[in-house]
């Protein structure tokens, strides 16, 4: 897995055009049973990738939280969700809550998450690739290929089961 995470980046920006076209492609002419594959393929891939031998996501990007997201992880922690915003939150350019840092200080040596139960929605969905009407956020997609294994994966098994 490390050498994969290694040559990662690269691998996502070579097939990047392609990719984008292929979302752009999809999203013009979308088969009837995309959800279908989409779910199928999403489940073969877990099935090869271990997010805990990787946590690559946990290890180099850091979710949006939301005041939900907020509210829940303070009172997990018992504090004030002012106080763990000071803690480890920022303000991003963008007006979204943020890791102060990564890697996320709650990912632990073992790559478990510490607040597994109460974590952000952002890091619940990721990579977003079980999602219906996935053709709506290939850009986000075609990103996550350079982060996640399994959503480049995902990416290059759909392309093979739905060329267009």
């Amino acid at each position: 897995m490390d050498d994969f995470l290694k040559k990662l980046p690269q691998l996502s920006s070579q097939k990047k055009t392609e990719n984008t076209q292929y979302f752009k492609k999809l999203r013009k002419k979308k088969p009837k049973n995309l959800d279908y594959i989409v779910q199928e393929t999403h489940d073969e891939v877990f099935d090869e990738v271990d997010c805990l031998t990787c946590a690559n996501c946990c290890k180099t990007t850091g979710p949006l939280f939301t005041d939900n997201d907020i509210a829940r992880i303070a009172k997990h922690f018992r504090m004030k969700p002012s106080d763990f915003i000071d803690d480890y939150l920022r303000i991003d350019e963008d007006n979204d809550y943020v890791l102060k840092q990564v890697p996320c200080h709650f990912l632990g040596a073992d790559n478990y998450c510490s607040i597994y139960e109460v974590r952000p929605k952002a890091c619940r969905e990721y990579p977003h690739t079980d999602r219906r009407k996935i053709y709506q956020i290939g850009t986000l997609t075609v990103k996550n290929t350079a982060i996640c294994p399994a959503a480049f994966k995902m990416v290059e098994k759909m392309k093979s089961k739905l060329p267009l």
